[in-house]
């Protein structure tokens, strides 16, 4: 399973990406190891998986979503930009992305995405994000964010460096 935790590197963008859940198929986690390794020494990249909250035996969704959002909160590094992903946030293009890693290394920003459980996020969880974001319109699976999401960081990261990766 994918756990590896880079730590904070000066002059790196730093890059946390929490997400609710467990226990993904082990493509998911392939996945997501191959685009993480292919950074190189610009980015440190993290994903920290956040243990989800059993629902039934008297837990109902927003209990579930509340004690999510208490762990989350406590994974967020301290001072980051808050980016949580939401199908009613933004979808920028890809090379809209670079241009937000762009400013967020170049303003010194430790950048932590949030995926949210099966049930979405709390309201106070949302709105303490500073951006709001959407990979997509479609509703995908967990494990596949995870991937299309380090896939993404990784072309923006490519386009900023003009390489061949990304094709316009």
């Amino acid at each position: 399973m994918f756990r590896r935790h880079f730590p904070v590197r000066e002059k790196a963008l730093n890059i946390t990406v929490l997400a609710v859940g467990t226990k993904m198929p082990r493509w998911v986690d392939e996945a997501v190891a191959e685009y993480a390794k292919r950074f190189g020494r610009d980015v440190a990249y993290a994903l920290k998986e956040i243990k989800p909250e059993k629902r039934g035996a008297g837990v109902n969704a927003a209990q579930g979503m509340a004690a999510e959002e208490k762990r989350i909160f406590e994974a967020i590094p301290q001072g980051a930009f808050l980016v949580v992903l939401d199908e009613r946030g933004k979808a920028p293009t890809s090379v809209e992305l670079a241009e937000h890693l762009k400013s967020w290394q170049q303003n010194g920003e430790h950048v932590c995405f949030v995926i949210g459980g099966a049930d979405g996020m709390t309201d106070r969880l949302k709105q303490q994000a500073r951006m709001m974001m959407r990979l997509s319109s479609l509703t995908l699976p967990h494990g596949m964010v995870r991937v299309l999401l380090t896939e993404q960081l990784y072309r923006a990261a490519s386009i900023l460096h003009n390489h061949p990766y990304h094709r316009e």
